[in-house]
């Protein structure tokens, strides 16, 4: 019991013995939890029946063997009826007289955690008085002072069933307080309609899930709070809650297209209640995991044909090098020359393959788009023919993202490659990079080219499909659509007036401000937290600790100024780190989890649909990758 504690229960104690009246208190296991001197004087109890855990078949007992109870046969028999009766308790009033004359009042009540409270008061003065009126007011009849005595005996009754109705009232305001507390603190947004459409409760929870909407929607019909295009998704699934149904549907909302999860329960009284959640780095990480499935399918499927296929080339290709060194006729030279060329051109494509299906992991880091862009512009600009023009629209904000430069940077320079082969040696290429409010970052490579056909919009994303004839592989937008899916994004491809156009769509994620703050590190090991704690001061944040993530939503829940959260996966207790940034995804504050667990293991797999992970060992500069600006170009 640390010192707060302690002080508590002696001010409570200390309250308690100032009371005039008895009182004690029992748990449900009829074990004392505590009693006042009073209680001690009233009865004359020893010391050992006064004490926390004390059981209250040995008070009745101790109390039935000194004449409390008058002359009783069987003590035994006593003490299991008011055990029995303790087990079943109920709130009462009962007045009695002791056997040394004195009358006492006992008030009873049970607690909502289990137990009972009860009030002895002496009112032996009362009764006295009582017996006086009715021996000295000889002009009182005797029906008249029966009705006193009655009224008085009644009036002691209702003011303790008024104390019971207060403390019922009292519990039922906490209880409601804490409810709306708890539905105010929840990352979604709570809220019940009436029969005609009308907001009648809300956790005003509203803005946070759709920003933009007012927060004190109260009075308000739904489709007014909501707006029109998001009323129209609803509006469905809201005339069949009004039928009875319950539903559970998604849909992308227009201001900022964030992904939103609703559902709805009809009240059984003609109203409906609605559940609103922002799912979109669920939905982000989904489809992550999805690829990462897909992936690996595929690395299996392939895996053996690839080494069977490679050991052919590599038979094929040692045959004709020893038909090359024989002197043969020019014809059968030029016979293997292609033969070679065909099979180095297979090893290309086993390679291309392997990098489909193998396991490149996406490594995020702090991502300067302006110096990205410009560089890619320096990139491709040698490559294309004379006439091919380039032009990069830079509208990203000037913030730090994080990305996976080198993936991405070898995506775009894929799509710059297919555009410039598309025009020929005449056209224009443009590249343009915007966000979508703070949900997504887009870039869209567009050109003047013939544009797809109807063949190649369907089948472009299959593997191996080209329109380049023999001089493609058909892998290259599958590569990059790889790439999008793996980042928990996506990629479309379409036509423009003036030619083809692919969009990558990519989660926006600020990187975590490089001017330092406050870190919040969690690490259970108390060795390794002094490493990743120097770290973090090493790159100019403050720092504060924690083992759990039950102790590290706490602090974050009282601490506004955290900035970056460092996390292992495996913390102490049963939740982990990727728990935490699930909890920690309404903040949208950054989350980066390190790990020693194998690439394999399935929560390190997990984990890198989160965010950026760490494998331990790691360095001070491989941290700072993914905050410092420097690191990350």
């Amino acid at each position: 019991m640390d010192y707060s504690e302690k002080q508590t229960r002696a001010l409570t104690k200390a309250g308690l013995n100032l009371i005039a009246q008895a009182l004690s208190i029992y748990d449900s296991n009829l074990r004392l939890a505590v009693c006042n001197h009073r209680f001690q004087e009233m009865f004359d109890l020893p010391e050992a029946l006064t004490l926390p855990g004390a059981k209250f078949e040995d008070t009745i007992r101790h109390m039935a063997e000194k004449g409390e109870y008058g002359d009783v046969d069987d003590i035994e028999e006593l003490v299991q009826i008011r055990v029995e009766q303790a087990q079943a308790f109920e709130p009462h009033y009962l007045e009695r007289k002791r056997n040394n004359g004195q009358v006492i009042s006992i008030e009873g009540a049970p607690l909502p955690q289990g137990g009972w409270v009860a009030v002895y008061t002496d009112i032996s003065r009362a009764k006295q008085i009582e017996e006086l009126l009715r021996t000295r007011s000889e002009e009182l009849s005797d029906q008249l002072l029966t009705h006193a005595e009655e009224l008085s005996a009644t009036n002691r009754k209702l003011a303790a069933t008024i104390t019971q109705l207060e403390e019922t009232k009292r519990q039922l305001t906490e209880i409601e307080s804490r409810t709306r507390l708890t539905t105010e603190m929840m990352p979604a947004h709570i809220a019940h309609v009436d029969e005609d459409g009308h907001y009648t409760y809300t956790n005003r929870r509203l803005s946070a899930v759709f920003p933009g909407r007012p927060s004190d929607i109260v009075g308000l019909h739904i489709s007014e709070a909501l707006g029109p295009f998001a009323y129209a998704k609803i509006e469905p699934n809201l005339l069949a809650a009004y039928k009875g149904a319950n539903s559970v549907f998604e849909f992308t909302e227009d201001h900022n297209q964030r992904r939103i999860r609703v559902a709805l329960t009809p009240d059984q009284m003609g109203g409906v209640y609605v559940l609103s959640m922002d799912i979109t780095e669920e939905t982000q990480a989904r489809v992550a995991l999805q690829q990462s499935r897909r992936r690996a399918m595929a690395a299996q499927m392939t895996s053996g044909l690839a080494h069977d296929f490679s050991n052919l080339l590599t038979i094929i290709m040692g045959m004709q090098g020893k038909l090359e060194k024989m002197t043969l006729d020019s014809e059968a030279d030029d016979l293997v020359q292609a033969t070679l060329s065909a099979a180095r051109r297979g090893g290309r494509l086993l390679n291309r393959i392997a990098d489909m299906t193998g396991n490149r992991t996406l490594r995020p880091q702090a991502c300067n788009m302006h110096s990205l862009l410009e560089e890619l512009k320096v990139l491709a600009s040698p490559s294309l023919p004379r006439n091919v023009g380039l032009s990069v629209l830079d509208n990203t904000p000037d913030k730090l993202l994080l990305l996976d430069p080198g993936m991405l940077q070898d995506s775009l320079l894929n799509l710059l490659l297919n555009a410039r082969d598309a025009c020929g040696t005449n056209g224009q290429i443009t590249v343009s990079a915007h966000t979508v409010a703070t949900t997504w970052l887009e870039i869209s490579v567009t050109d003047t080219g013939p544009g797809f056909s109807a063949e190649a919009l369907e089948k472009a994303l299959n593997p191996f499909f080209t329109t380049k004839g023999g001089e493609g592989s058909g892998l290259g937008l599958p590569m990059v659509y790889d790439m999008a899916k793996l980042a928990g994004g996506d990629m479309r491809i379409g036509n423009t007036p003036s030619g083809a156009s692919i969009t990558l769509r990519l989660p926006y994620r600020e990187a975590p401000d490089a001017r330092g703050g406050l870190a919040l590190l969690v690490e259970d090991s108390d060795e390794l937290r002094a490493t990743f704690r120097d770290m973090l001061i090493d790159l100019g944040f403050s720092v504060i600790e924690a083992t759990s993530v039950d102790e590290a939503c706490a602090l974050a829940a009282d601490l506004e100024s955290i900035t970056l959260i460092l996390s292992d996966i495996k913390l102490e207790g049963e939740a982990t780190g990727i728990d935490l940034a699930d909890r920690m995804a309404a903040s949208r504050l950054p989350v980066i989890l390190m790990t020693s667990l194998p690439a394999t293991d399935p929560l390190h797999r997990i984990a890198l649909t989160k965010g950026p992970v760490l494998g331990k060992p790691f360095t001070t500069h491989q941290l700072s990758a993914l905050i410092k600006p420097e690191a990350a170009a």
